[in-house]
Formats: C-alpha cells, sequence, structure tokens
C-alpha cells in the first residue's frame, strides 16, 4: 500500500498567508507545507483541499481513479470546490468500516476532538492510521497488531501518540510521522529533531510512502542529558521529549520546602504542565529507580540532587571533605553512573550548566561548581545525547 502526501501542513497551510512570525518567515521549500491531504493508493483521498489535482500532478500521479473521498475535519472558510471526475466527499460514522472495490477496508475511529480518524488496511494486509488536525483517539482498546503507519498532529497533539502507544498501536516498527504541521515549531533542523526525540519523522509535501518500510524509522535515544542555565528552558526541553510516551514517572530531586511559598510555587507551575497520565516521585535515591524495569524516567535535577549527596557526606564542612566526604561523594557519584549505564529504561535528566558563571566567593560554592561539573561529565558519558539549551533553543552536543 502506497501513501502519497498531497500536503503535509495545517488547515491553513505554512506559512500562513500573512503572518509575520519567524516560523512562517523561514517556511521555504521544502519547508513550505499545504494543507495535508493522502492519496491511498491512487484509489482513496483522504481529505480535500484546494489544489488537490495540482498538488497530485507534481508528485507524478493522479486523482482520476479516486474512487472515494473522505474528510476528517471540519473546513474552515469557504467551502473546497470538489475537482470535476471526482466523488462528493463524504464521512465515514464512528466505529463503522467501509469496504472499497479496490480491496481497501476503512474504520472511523472516534476523536476527542471534532472530527474523524481512519484506520485504513490495504489489500495486502498492511494498515495505517490517519488523524486529524488536533484530535487525539478516545476509547482505544488494544489492537491485535501495532499499525504499519502512523500519520498524526504530533505537534498539536503528542498525547495521541501516547495514547497510542500505551495501548500497543504503535510499536518499535511503527513509521510515525508528523502532518497537519503548523508555526508552533521552526521547520527544518529544529522541528527534525523534536520529532525525532519522539520516534518520528516528517517528510516534504508530495512524498510517497510505502506502508511497512521501516528503514527511516528514528532509533531513540535511551538516554539523555538535558544541561541548561537558570530559566534556559532546560526543564521544558526535557519534558517535551517524553510527552509523547505514557505512563511517565517524574522524579523530582529537590523535595518539599515547608514555609517557602515560592518554592512550593515553582513546584505547582511544573506540576500543572506535566500531562495527567504522569506519575511524580520525590526522592533523591535514584540507584533503585535506574535499576528497576519500568516506564521512562524523567529526573529533574541532578543538582537538586548533588546538593543533597553532599549534605550526607558533609561536604561543605573543610574537615569532613578532607576526612572522607569527598571520597564518599566520588563513590555516590559512581554508583549513579553505573546505574545509568546499566538501566534498561528510557532516561531523561536534567541538570545546570554553572561553570561558565561567576566564581563563588566560597570555598563551598567553589565546591559544589567544581562537582556539578564533574558529575555532569561523568553522566553525559553514559548518555547516548547530550543538550545544551541557551534561551530555550537546544544545542546538540551528543547524538
Amino acid at each position: 500500500m502506497d501513501v502519497t502526501l498531497l500536503g503535509t501542513g495545517a488547515p491553513a497551510g505554512l506559512p500562513r498567508p500573512d503572518c509575520p512570525c519567524a516560523a512562517c518567515a523561514v517556511a521555504q521549500g521544502a519547508d513550505a507545507r499545504a494543507a495535508t491531504a493522502l492519496l491511498v493508493d491512487g484509489a482513496l483521498l483522504l481529505d480535500l483541499t484546494p489544489g488537490a489535482v495540482f498538488a497530485a500532478a507534481r508528485s507524478g500521479h493522479s486523482l482520476a481513479g479516486v474512487g472515494q473521498v473522505l474528510l476528517s475535519h471540519p473546513a474552515d472558510g469557504p467551502a473546497v470546490e470538489v475537482p470535476a471526475g471526482l466523488p462528493q466527499p463524504g464521512r465515514v460514522p464512528d466505529g463503522r468500516e467501509l469496504a472499497l472495490l479496490t480491496g481497501h477496508r476503512v474504520r472511523a475511529v472516534a476523536m476527542d476532538a471534532p472530527g474523524t480518524g481512519y484506520a485504513v488496511t490495504g489489500p495486502d494486509g498492511q494498515r495505517l492510521l490517519y488523524l486529524p488536525p488536533g484530535g487525539a483517539p478516545a476509547g482505544l482498546e488494544e489492537p491485535a497488531d501495532a499499525y504499519d503507519l502512523v500519520l498524526a498532529d504530533l505537534v498539536g497533539r503528542p498525547d495521541a501518540l501516547a495514547r497510542l502507544r500505551a495501548v500497543g498501536a504503535v510499536g518499535p516498527a511503527t513509521d510515525v510521522v508528523a502532518v497537519h504541521l503548523d508555526h508552533d515549531v521552526p521547520p527544518g533542523p529544529e522541528l527534525r529533531r523534536r520529532l525525532a526525540a519522539a520516534g518520528a519523522r516528517a517528510v516534504p509535501d508530495g512524498t510517497t510512502l510505502t506502508v511497512g518500510g521501516y528503514e527511516d524509522v528514528p532509533d531513540l535515544p535511551r538516554r539523555t542529558l538535558v544541561l541548561g542555565g537558570a530559566r534556559s528552558g532546560k526543564s521544558v526541553e526535557a519534558e517535551r521529549r517524553l510527552e509523547s510516551f505514557p505512563d511517565v514517572r517524574y522524579v523530582a530531586t529537590g523535595g518539599t520546602r515547608g514555609g517557602d511559598t515560592e518554592w512550593a510555587a515553582r513546584v505547582a507551575t511544573h506540576r500543572e504542565r506535566r500531562p495527567g497520565t504522569w506519575r511524580t516521585t520525590e526522592t533523591c535515591d535514584l540507584v533503585p529507580l535506574l535499576t528497576r524495569d519500568g516506564p521512562p524516567l524523567l529526573v529533574d535535577c541532578l543538582s537538586l540532587w548533588l546538593t543533597d549527596a553532599m549534605d550526607v557526606v558533609g561536604a561543605w564542612d573543610d574537615d569532613r571533605w578532607a576526612a572522607g566526604g569527598q571520597k564518599a561523594l566520588r563513590e555516590r557519584v559512581r554508583e549513579l553512573t553505573a546505574a545509568v549505564r546499566a538501566s534498561r529504561r528510557m532516561v531523561v535528566a536534567v541538570s545546570n550548566e554553572v561553570g561558565s558563571g561567576i566564581v563563588p566567593a566560597t570555598a563551598s560554592g567553589r565546591r559544589y561548581r567544581d562537582e556539578l561539573g564533574r558529575l555532569n561529565a561523568a553522566f553525559a558519558a553514559e548518555c547516548e545525547q547530550v543538550l545544551l539549551v541557551v534561551a530555550g533553543q537546544a544545542l546538540v552536543l551528543r547524538g
């Protein structure tokens, strides 16, 4: 089964008409996208968009053989004119299945937002799932097999991918392609980087995909370290990397600080932006979590873990530090990095990058700065991917 993407953009396209934003300004060439529409085996058209006939011609195809046109979402703006020779567009009621003379079967999937998703099974048995913009599946049941290809609004609704993963509808070999792309993320390398972190990709308009061809499925890094300064966006970057995965365990190493209302407000802000399916554990005892199997871990952050470890070994006292505190701390760091190396879980850890700032005025401050630099380097050595976040922009240092 072949799928040609006549467009891969949001309903308004990318760039949006008359939009002055930076993302629209650089959306040129292969990064310019018409509204999403899919041509399946030249026989089935999912979503009718303006200029569909010309888009098909540019990709080397024709709509002459299309026998069924299905719409996935309410169209904004004026009605789209149906080209001569195409059947009138329609919808399949949720849960119903439509059998085409070509041997394709189309089942309508209920959404949690206006629109309809379509699960298409080809004559060869290959299966694809196409979701409308802004929608995620509602009431999913575990399927017998994972889909071979999933096309969805991954930037606008990353939780849709998390839901599909939770029930086995997306597996390691599923080709996940982002469509309905808007100006939420700058196009080009930044879009590709963010999608790759979710095990997904984007393709230019006019691309033809062979359903079941897995060679382009991105490999997910199992261990990632996200570094950055204060308010750099490092925690947001770390959370974004896991928002398309279900049942994430968020490990908060900062704990609670009774009576500190400013700290409580920080904690509340973090909690509010996390997906509701994530579970939170407040602990600095990271080794047991890393050595057990389970869902992905997000550790925020290593700098607070180090503060706790230095408290335990008495690192702030020069005499205790010299009498064995330094050795005890290094052993704790070795235990942590060994656990990261051996861990079978997906791990994303956050840490502060403090080596480029002002030199601390106290010996204990300089000691903390030095030990954090050593911890970051040791932890990074065990990670497939390391990022540095500056002013909200992620720079890939490794991976």
